[in-house]
C-alpha cells in the first residue's frame, strides 16, 4: 500500500468512527451506527469493514494489506436527534459521491463540537408545560394542571442541577422523583390540586426514558442482543429509580 492509500485508509477509519460516535452519543440506535459506518466505508472504496458497537464503545476495522482496528470509548450519552439527522445527511452525501474525505471529516468535526441543544431554562419550561399537559391527557382535571406544572418543572430542574454534581444519573432521577412527589403532595394538601395520582403521573413523564426503551426494542429486533439488553436494563433502572422515589413520598401519605 502506498503512502496516499495508507493516508486514505486512516482518514476513512477516522470518519467512520467519528460518525458512529456522534450518532451513539446523541440517542441513535446501535444498528444505525453500524450501518452508517459500513455505508461510509463502502462509499470510499472499502467494502470489507467490520464493526462492533455497544452503548459504551465502538470497535471498527477495515480489511486490507495493512488492517487496523480502532476503539472509541463512549463515556457520556445524551439526546440530540438533530445531530443524528445531520450525520445521516452527511452519510447520504458520501454515498452519492458528493463529499471528499477531507470535507466529510471537517463537517463531522463541526457537528461534534457544536452545541445544538436548547438552553437549560427552555428545557425546564418545556418539561413543566409538558407535565401539565400529560396530567390533562391522563384524564386529570384542569385544577391539576398548575400543580403538575410546578411539580414537573421543579423535578426536572432539580435533576439537571443534581446531574452536574453527581454523575450517576440514577441518583439524580431518584432524588428528582422525590421532589416531584413532595411538591405534588404539598399542592394537594394545601388545596392547589385535587387528584394526587394524576399530578404525579403527569409530572414524572419528562423523566421517563422513552427514547431509551424505543432504541432497546429496535436493537433487539435488529439482532443486536447485547446493546438491546443493556439499554433495556438501563431503562429499567431509570424506571425503578423514578418509581422508588415516588414510593418513598407516598409512604408518608
Amino acid at each position: 500500500m502506498d503512502t496516499n492509500m495508507a493516508h486514505d485508509h486512516d482518514e476513512v477509519t477516522q470518519i467512520c468512527l467519528l460518525a458512529g460516535k456522534i450518532i451513539l452519543q446523541n440517542g441513535g440506535e446501535t444498528h444505525r451506527v453500524e450501518d452508517t459506518m459500513f455505508r461510509i466505508a463502502t462509499s470510499y472504496g472499502y467494502a470489507n469493514s467490520h464493526s462492533f458497537v455497544t452503548p459504551t464503545g465502538i470497535i471498527f476495522a477495515i480489511d486490507g494489506s495493512a488492517p487496523t482496528t480502532r476503539l472509541f470509548r463512549i463515556s457520556e450519552r445524551s439526546t440530540d436527534l438533530q445531530k443524528v439527522t445531520m450525520v445521516n445527511h452527511i452519510s447520504r452525501q458520501i454515498s452519492n459521491g458528493e463529499l471528499s474525505t477531507a470535507e466529510a471529516h471537517r463537517m463531522l468535526l463541526k457537528i461534534e463540537r457544536s452545541n445544538l441543544a436548547y438552553p437549560t431554562w427552555f428545557q425546564m419550561i418545556a418539561a413543566a408545560v409538558a407535565s401539565g399537559c400529560f396530567a390533562i391527557m391522563f384524564r386529570g382535571g384542569w385544577q391539576d394542571f398548575l400543580p403538575s406544572v410546578l411539580a414537573g418543572g421543579s423535578g426536572f430542574a432539580f435533576m439537571v442541577f443534581l446531574h452536574r454534581l453527581v454523575r450517576i444519573k440514577f441518583v439524580a432521577e431518584l432524588l428528582a422523583s422525590i421532589v416531584i412527589g413532595t411538591v405534588s403532595g404539598l399542592c394537594v394538601k394545601y388545596g392547589l390540586g385535587q387528584d394526587l395520582d394524576k399530578i404525579i403521573i403527569g409530572s414524572v413523564m419528562p423523566l421517563v426514558p422513552g427514547l431509551l426503551i424505543t432504541n432497546a426494542v429496535r436493537d433487539l429486533m435488529a439482532g443486536h442482543l447485547v446493546s438491546g439488553l443493556s439499554k433495556g436494563a438501563e431503562a429499567f433502572l431509570t424506571a425503578f429509580a423514578i418509581g422508588s422515589g415516588i414510593a418513598v413520598v407516598l409512604w408518608f401519605y
